[in-house]
């Protein structure tokens, strides 16, 4: 009877006893298998993990499959939304979060709101965005919202893990790619604007930024100058295309572009 009341009163085996009680319905099988696939992928209570964040089940599904069969890589647990992962009552263990945006653009309110909110609440933890795009004008506007890496979806898994083990030991990832597509766009001032327009070569580098829709911050960033260096430069330039706002800058720019030379 000892034996018997001493089991009984172990809270481990009554809830292991009242899980498999439960199989019996469908949708308490489908919960338990879903704990366990999750399980699978987190070894010990102590264990910290990579929080992956994405709206789509199949995305989450595909790269919390592929860090678990990565020799050396994180353990994982995937979350819909940020709401999601904030009322996890394990989320102190997260020790880097992965936003999976997909094609959302750089700019998207949402997006720019869950960066600065998570990087002012836990700022001991970074947070890394993986999307579709490699314009580095969207690549830095990201890292600009607090974001500690970005890796694009063409990256191979080996990139991704790499870039987060970057992040998570105080670095930065920024992806070659867009590396040396910025170069490139700033060795090439838009052709028309210096000769037409009577830019100095400097406001023809900040005009072209603006026609590529690029925020003041951003293109501050590329030209190592100061956000107010870069609002007297768009003055100037305004004043010498008698435009009277940066939509009209940009679509002169891409008019004198387009315009045949005889």
């Amino acid at each position: 009877m000892l034996a018997i009341r001493q089991r009984i009163s172990n809270p481990e085996e009554i809830a292991a006893e009242t899980d498999w009680t439960q199989c019996h319905d469908p949708e308490n099988r489908k919960a338990l298998a879903l704990d366990g696939a999750q399980a699978t992928t987190d070894h010990g209570p102590a264990t910290s993990y990579v929080a992956i964040i994405d709206h789509r089940v199949l995305g989450r599904e595909v790269l919390t499959t592929a860090f678990a069969a990565e020799e050396g890589s994180f353990n994982s647990r995937a979350y819909a939304d940020t709401g999601e992962w904030r009322i996890d009552k394990n989320r102190h263990r997260t020790s880097a979060i992965l936003i999976v945006i997909g094609g959302v653009r750089s700019g998207d309110p949402e997006l720019s709101a869950d960066l600065r909110s998570l990087t002012r609440e836990h700022p001991q933890i970074p947070v890394v965005v993986m999307g579709d795009s490699e314009v580095p004008s969207e690549v830095l506007e990201i890292l600009f919202h607090g974001a500690r890496g970005y890796i694009p979806t063409s990256a191979s898994l080996s990139v991704a893990i790499g870039a987060l083990s970057l992040a998570v030991a105080g670095g930065v990832f920024v992806p070659t790619s867009a590396l040396l597509t910025a170069g490139y766009a700033r060795q090439q001032p838009h052709p028309d604007a210096t000769g037409i327009f009577g830019l100095t070569e400097r406001q023809a580098e900040v005009a072209e930024g603006i026609a590529h829709g690029k925020p003041n911050k951003v293109i501050a960033y590329e030209l190592n100058l100061s956000e107010s260096t870069i609002k007297v430069h768009i003055r100037g330039i305004m004043r010498k295309l008698q435009a009277r706002n940066r939509t009209e800058v940009a679509f002169k720019l891409h008019a004198s572009k387009d315009r045949p030379s005889y």
